[in-house]
């Protein structure tokens, strides 16, 4: 941390913030990013990474995962050229111009953390929403990554403080959140905690802006930022009416497209963002509030998950619902959402 700020200064923030901004021209620049988990958000943040020019390694366990990884990167290059400009993160100005056939070009697939990690400047950790599992792989992290390293978390409702101490580097540790999908909710959320480095804190907010996020600053820890603070409940509060029998999914969603005039449902984003997501966040934060109203609903909804995902219905894997094989709180392809008759 930054210490000895001048007394005479009537705003130490400010100060924090000018300093930060002077010491980052001695700070590495990133150049390569290790994206850790190539599941749905670690697919679009290794692609966006590399589309923005940066080269980046994706890790994950097995051969398997990476190549539904390499093939969703695929997806994504094609999906620019049909809708590039349609796309907030992808509508740049013209001197900027980008090329997914660049970006493939710029993304290495293994399952050896110490290729992924020994040149990296900066990581984002994108594996399940399992203390347990982030702090075990915190610690291999740490002992591939070179020392200047930073390291971001893209945990939806864990916090920063959490796991601090188990990356072995808690001054240059964050919370970097992105949105599902990132590409049009372009968003990163950036959060530190006690001991992060302001100027590691501007290096990541620089760093939003360079993948073509809009950075946002949280000023201080919560659990699920902005985004998930908001999304969370809602989620919880519409599935909680499933699961208690009070309406079907369908009508759940019919009654909050219609009277709020949204495009989408609470189910249909259960199924954007994965089940097995939304399970984890709500098995965790159930067992935590467990005396607790909500705690009991999160509880009994991801019981109900479990067993969603037990007969394979995971959600949305591609993205598309009219071409999508997958099952969830719909079946694709075709659900039925995209009939005519779906709002009467």
């Amino acid at each position: 941390r930054i210490s000895n700020p001048p007394k005479t200064n009537p705003s130490r923030f400010t100060w924090m913030r000018r300093t930060a901004l002077r010491r980052l021209t001695t700070t590495p620049r990133v150049r390569k990013v290790a994206v850790i988990g190539a599941g749905t958000l670690g697919q679009q943040v290794s692609f966006q990474a590399a589309l923005s020019g940066f080269d980046v390694a994706l890790l994950d366990t097995t051969e398997k995962r990476l190549t539904t990884a390499k093939q969703a990167h695929e997806r994504f290059a094609r999906l620019f050229v049909e809708r590039g400009e349609k796309v907030r993160a992808w509508r740049v100005p013209a001197e900027s111009s980008l090329s997914p056939q660049a970006a493939l070009q710029r993304i290495s697939y293994t399952t050896d953390v110490d290729e992924a990690c020994g040149d990296s400047d900066l990581l984002s950790e994108n594996v399940p929403e399992v203390p347990a599992v982030k702090t075990t792989v915190y610690a291999e992290l740490h002992a591939a990554a070179p020392s200047h390293c930073i390291f971001t978390t893209n945990s939806s409702t864990l916090l920063p403080s959490d796991f601090a101490a188990a990356t072995g580097r808690p001054e240059r540790f964050l919370a970097l959140h992105f949105a599902n999908p990132i590409f049009d909710g372009n968003i990163g959320e950036v959060m530190g905690h006690a001991s992060t480095d302001e100027a590691v804190f501007e290096q990541v907010v620089q760093f939003a802006r360079d993948i073509h996020m809009v950075p946002i600053r949280i000023e201080k820890e919560q659990n699920g930022y902005i985004c998930n603070s908001l999304l969370v409940p809602w989620l919880n509060s519409a599935l909680w009416l499933v699961t208690s029998g009070v309406a079907s999914p369908h009508d759940v969603d019919r009654t909050w497209m219609i009277t709020m005039g949204a495009p989408k449902g609470p189910m249909q984003v259960i199924d954007v963002i994965g089940l097995e997501t939304v399970r984890n966040v709500f098995a965790h934060w159930g067992e935590v509030m467990r005396d607790d109203a909500a705690g009991k609903q999160m509880l009994a909804n991801a019981a109900f998950l479990d067993a969603k995902l037990e007969a394979g219905c995971a959600g949305i894997k591609t993205g598309d619902p009219s071409s999508d094989t997958a099952k969830g709180m719909y079946d694709y392809p075709g659900p039925a959402f995209m009939k005519d008759d779906f709002l009467g």
